[in-house]
């Protein structure tokens, strides 16, 4: 058997391979900057803190890492570091924040560390060399050499090292250690004729990445025996791959929200997989046997939202038919509904009268041109409370039967088969075609009345009738032979096609003697009267006309375009008006304020995450004081200011008062 000769694979434990003296590394010009955020740094803690707890045989992967020996005459490093880097220096920082919190207490252990950061031969340089564009920015983090006036200075070097300074418990440096050493990697090393960037293309461009559902099926079965691997795949995942088919993604996205009340951020490919394993940090073989049971039963209900036509009770089959018409986003909740009525918690009638709920405030918000993303993880935090919140919650982003009714006058009919089919009360099985009474595309013989022709109306009559086209007073129902007649038929000719029809709806336009824009008016006040009685608001006050978003519901963001920075036009904070440009006042104001009016909030949420409020400005960076003693450190990214302020207002009970009204460039950005 022939071997490689231009590159060796090796299995390698990741802090012995940094430790050794000789491993220098250097990045090539040409690497991206480095781009960890913290949520990739939380998930890299949790990973060494749970790798750690385990017994002395596990240890934990990180991939693999390539390098090519050094030929620069520039740098003495001995390594180049083709890919990886992402992870090494994650990793530098990490190591970094442990040598810096104990140094001073226990020398042993930081000599240990520090033999991971420095290179033997010149302590005063780190053993990875970034970027030269940014390799003085790292090296005065990792060697804690920054001056007064990097203090104010943002860079993901900073942001992260802080993370990782303010999540280090006391007591807790072993540990860490101790699960750091547990970490290992393949070691890639090219030879001197090898093509190191064909290698990094083939690496990280050729096949297809794992999908959500398919890391999620990997952590299932991680670490359990061959038959426990077997009896989970056969008796609860091929249940759920079978009930949810090419949905499987969607349907483990719509759980979670349905599970968490929160949105899943599904952007950089992986969102799904990590907030399931935050919900399912240990699963042995009992505790998932139990969770896979549940998983099991909400997967079959995800079937009958996909096809309704399986549901055993026909009436709940009919409504889980108009909601699909109406798009999936809905679906988180209407599987817990449907559960809970299986269950016996939530009675039949109750279930049909809250997917009619969710209808009218779909329907209601299209119409009048509103938003219906983002609506269904509060509507999942509200039924937690119960089905009277549920209904509070609907009416308050409902809008009033005036908008629809001015919404169906000028704005085209949305989902019209359906809307028609329930005005109309047919059956959603029946073959009829949507069937305009003045076709949009008249041509010029086209005539309301037998005498005059389309030719011959003014060009703001033409106008009116086509801007009317779509709209609910010209559109009917018709049998599909009979719609195929209609097609560019004058009124004339298109009244015994409307009389002979099967559907009340139609014979009573017949009944009409011509067609023109009154006539259409006149049936849109007909019709939209109907409408608002099929597609009721709840009869409760309070309505939400500003489309304001609940502050849990906000979204996540990496970061904004420079000179972007007004995020948000305001906040009503507690029924106050509050002008804040963007998440970062957010963060500040917010602390400052439960700091006076609910201390101890701010005090369980920041014990129980490791932050935002210090009793020291530990580390250099930007700080601000809210008391004697207690010091709130503003030097975080976006996203975890965002998180952060959601949690402590979740922890004052404040998180249901507080909303944000996007900018136009929030909007657009979210």
């Amino acid at each position: 058997m022939s071997t490689a000769t231009n590159v060796e694979a090796t299995a390698v434990n990741t802090i012995g391979w940094l430790s050794a003296s000789e491993t220098t590394i250097v990045v090539p010009v040409y690497q991206r900057q480095y781009r960890w955020d913290i949520g990739g740094c939380e998930q890299l803690l949790g990973d060494i803190r749970s790798v750690s707890a385990s017994d002395d045989t596990h240890t934990h992967f990180i991939g693999s890492i390539l390098s090519t020996a050094s030929t620069s005459s520039d740098d003495d490093a001995q390594l180049v570091l083709i890919d990886g880097q992402q992870r090494i220096t994650t990793l530098m920082l990490l190591v970094a924040a442990l040598h810096h919190t104990l140094r001073d207490d226990d020398p042993d252990l930081a000599r240990e560390l520090e033999a991971v950061l420095v290179r033997a031969d010149d302590p005063t340089r780190t053993k990875l060399r970034p970027h030269r564009a940014w390799a003085d920015v790292f090296e005065s983090v990792v060697l804690d050499r920054r001056s007064p006036e990097d203090e104010q200075r943002a860079s993901r070097f900073d942001d992260n090292y802080a993370f990782f300074r303010s999540q280090i418990r006391p007591g807790e440096a072993a540990a860490l250690w101790r699960g750091l050493q547990k970490l290992e990697h393949v070691a890639i090393t090219l030879g001197a004729q090898a093509n190191a960037q064909q290698i990094f293309e083939s690496l990280n461009s050729t096949g297809e990445p794992l999908r959500d559902h398919e890391l999620i099926h990997n952590y299932v079965l991680m670490g359990l025996t061959h038959g426990e691997q077997n009896e989970i795949e056969q008796e609860y995942w091929l249940p759920i791959e079978q009930n949810t088919g090419d949905a499987i993604g969607s349907f483990w996205n719509h759980y979670l929200v349905m599970l968490t009340g929160r949105e899943v951020l599904i952007t950089g490919g992986r969102g799904v997989y990590d907030v399931f394993r935050q919900q399912f940090p240990r699963l042995d073989i009992g505790s998932l046997r139990e969770h896979a049971t549940s998983w099991r039963t909400f997967s079959g209900i995800y079937r009958e939202l996909l096809d309704p036509a399986t549901s055993d009770d026909p009436e709940v089959g009919r409504q889980l038919g108009y909601l699909a018409v109406l798009g999936r986003q809905m679906f988180p909740l209407a599987m817990r509904l449907v559960h809970d009525q299986r269950a016996g918690i939530l009675p039949r009638d109750e279930l049909i009268a809250r997917l009619e709920d969710i209808q009218s405030l779909l329907l209601r918000r299209v119409v009048v041109g509103i938003a219906t993303e983002r609506l269904v993880a509060r509507l999942c935090r509200a039924y937690a409370e119960g089905p009277d919140a549920l209904t509070r919650a609907i009416a308050r982003i409902t809008p009033s039967d005036e908008r629809v009714r001015v919404g169906l006058k000028y704005s085209d009919l949305p989902h019209p088969r359906y809307v028609l089919g329930r005005l109309a009360d047919v059956d959603p099985a029946d073959l009829l075609d949507v069937s305009p009474v003045f076709p949009a595309g008249a041509g010029d013989d086209w005539s309301g009345d037998g005498t005059r022709r389309f030719a011959d109306y003014s060009e703001d009559e033409q106008n009116s009738h086509r801007a009317l086209a779509h709209t609910i007073g010209n559109l009917t129902l018709l049998e599909q032979d009979r719609a195929e007649r209609a097609l560019d038929a004058t009124f004339p000719q298109l009244r015994p096609l409307l009389a002979g029809s099967s559907v009340q709806m139609s014979r009573d336009v017949a009944e009409r003697p011509s067609w023109d824009t009154a006539a259409i008016g006149a049936r849109t006040e007909e019709l939209a009267a109907r409408f608002v009685e099929v597609w009721r608001r709840p009869a409760l006050t309070g309505i939400d006309d500003d489309n304001l978003t609940p502050i849990l519901d906000a979204k996540l963001r990496r970061g904004w375009p420079r000179g972007w920075q007004r995020e948000f036009d305001y906040v009503e904070f507690r029924g106050e008006h509050w002008e804040v440009p963007d998440v970062r006042y957010l963060f500040n104001r917010v602390f400052k304020r439960l700091w006076v009016d609910s201390r101890q909030s701010v005090v369980d949420f920041s014990a129980r995450r490791g932050g935002p409020v210090y009793p020291a400005m530990a580390w250099n960076g930007q700080w601000d004081e809210l008391g004697e003693g207690s010091y709130l450190y503003m030097g975080w990214d976006s996203r975890y200011m965002l998180t952060a302020v959601q949690g402590v207002l979740e922890e004052a009970g404040w998180a249901s008062e507080v909303f944000l009204k996007y900018s136009y460039i929030g909007e657009a950005m979210r």
